[in-house]
């Protein structure tokens, strides 16, 4: 491709996003396909030859972009799914230009020092402490499975060479836990029944007591407590729970505090929501997913290290083809001494490339304005005879159903197929939850588009889908 050819192939993908952006709100969110009609739309032989790009951007905005899911449209509250930010489609462009594997500094250099400055930025927002190491992975998944790898090494660190053996720790975690915790329990060979579930209040919080009476029935039971992981901001509900107290236990019995800050964590940004973080600073491990509350493109989570002795101590691994030949100090940083990948994108480009462009002030009006439109709508919830509202709103997330006056059929039943019939308009889209075993309609609102004209838009869009349902009978 030559320069000339470059330029003109950019100048059509430039043109094709904003094109993208100039009809996302018009278009439903849903589209009205099957698998079996895409693929008979994109299906085609291996091709043995090549194409010229400009039919091939014409295809993506013909066929790909419409019959997408439009995660960036304002009334999509599925989920916690960012809507991504036209700066972060430059940083994913630019990154690929480079294409570094950023494993270690002699292998990336600005890259590294770019990540470990993102990361170091990271730490300000939250009020983490300086010396802190982390580094970015793939997501909030990941970063878990890190965190819990790092907690598990400190308290069995034989587990590395010889396995877990007899030994068995718990890890407690609330009742509101996203199930990657338990996931990353059973990876790391402490199993997902060593994963106990903290009853939580009338607020979706852990509570606090439950937690030490578990503590103290394992202790008695022969067991190993050996890390706590607490929600800032759980999945289904956005309950924060009291790190302070969660952290005042941990301390008390040796435990690790593992912090699962990947849907809330970015709340720090906005004044409204710095209380919840007081104690944040207490925290051995933090996860986070920039690429839900900082708006960035998918793929971007970060975990972060009170001690990062701790975290080598989990990941280090000597190999002669990754020896550090004639580098030192800061020369010889590898981020496989901090993380389970080897292999790493520029993931840090995103993050550097938008704190730059829109700064934290911007970024956190952005997010007091999701906190804000999320509490509107739960207050025209509460004043609505026909919804209910069915947990606080602390963050941004909000849960509900639809209850008509005299309704005495199967609730659970109904609203299942009102959130269908929801989706299927198009014109809103909520996902679910299930809260204390009850079928939750659940809205996140994670989009800098959003006003509180399109929570009212919701509002009717879910009354009419309920009107549709009740009068199929």
């Amino acid at each position: 491709m030559t320069e000339e050819q470059l330029r003109a192939a950019c100048a059509l993908a430039a043109e094709a996003m904003a094109e993208y952006y100039r009809l996302l709100p018009g278009r439903p969110i849903m589209p009205a396909t099957t698998s079996r009609a895409l693929r008979d739309l994109l299906e085609e032989p291996l091709p043995r030859e090549g194409s010229e790009l400009a039919p091939l951007i014409d295809a993506i905005r013909r066929d790909i972009f419409p019959n997408s899911r439009q995660n960036a449209h304002p009334r999509f509250f599925g989920y916690v799914q960012s809507p991504g930010t036209p700066a972060g489609v430059i940083g994913e462009m630019l990154a690929a230009v480079l294409n570094a594997n950023v494993t270690c500094w002699r292998s990336a250099p600005a890259p590294t020092e770019v990540e470990r400055i993102a990361v170091n930025w990271i730490k300000q927002i939250l009020g983490y402490p300086p010396a802190a190491e982390g580094l970015f992975v793939s997501g909030g998944s990941m970063a878990n499975f890190a965190g819990l790898a790092a907690a598990r090494t400190v308290k069995a660190p034989e587990a590395l060479q010889h396995g877990m053996g007899g030994q068995r720790l718990r890890v407690y975690v609330s009742e509101e836990a996203h199930f990657s915790v338990s996931k990353a329990a059973a990876l790391i060979g402490i199993g997902r029944e060593n994963v106990r579930r903290v009853a939580t209040g009338a607020d979706f919080r852990m509570d606090v007591a439950a937690l030490e009476r578990a503590i103290g029935e394992d202790l008695r039971a022969g067991h190993t407590p050996c890390c706590v992981v607490a929600n800032a901001g759980a999945v289904s509900t956005g309950a924060f729970d009291p790190l302070g107290a969660i952290a005042a236990v941990a301390r008390r019995h040796g435990l690790w505090l593992h912090v699962d800050g990947a849907y809330g964590g970015f709340a720090a940004l906005a004044p409204e929501a710095r209380p919840f973080f007081d104690a944040i600073a207490e925290a051995d491990s933090v996860a986070l997913d920039p690429h839900k509350w900082l708006y960035l493109p998918m793929g971007c989570g970060c975990v972060l290290y009170r001690d990062p002795a701790a975290a080598r101590a989990a990941f280090s691994h000597f190999a002669e083809y990754t020896r550090p030949v004639g580098w030192r100090d800061d020369e010889a940083f590898a981020f496989w001494d901090y993380g389970p990948e080897l292999s790493r994108p520029f993931r840090a480009l995103n993050v550097w490339l938008l704190l730059k462009y829109a700064g934290t002030r911007a970024l956190g009006e952005a997010v007091s304005r999701n906190i804000a439109c999320a509490r509107y709508v739960g207050r025209l919830i509460e004043a609505s005879p026909d919804l209910e509202l069915m947990a606080p709103v602390e963050l941004s997330i909000f849960c509900f159903r639809v209850a008509p006056p005299g309704f005495t059929g199967d609730l659970d039943a109904l609203n299942e197929r009102i959130l269908v019939e929801l989706q299927r308009q198009g014109s809103s889209y909520l996902s679910n939850a299930s809260l204390r075993g009850r079928f939750a309609l659940r809205g996140c609102v994670l989009n800098y588009r959003t006003s509180e004209a399109e929570m009212e838009r919701l509002v009717e869009d879910v009354r009419r889908a309920a009107r549709a349902v009740l009068a199929e009978g």
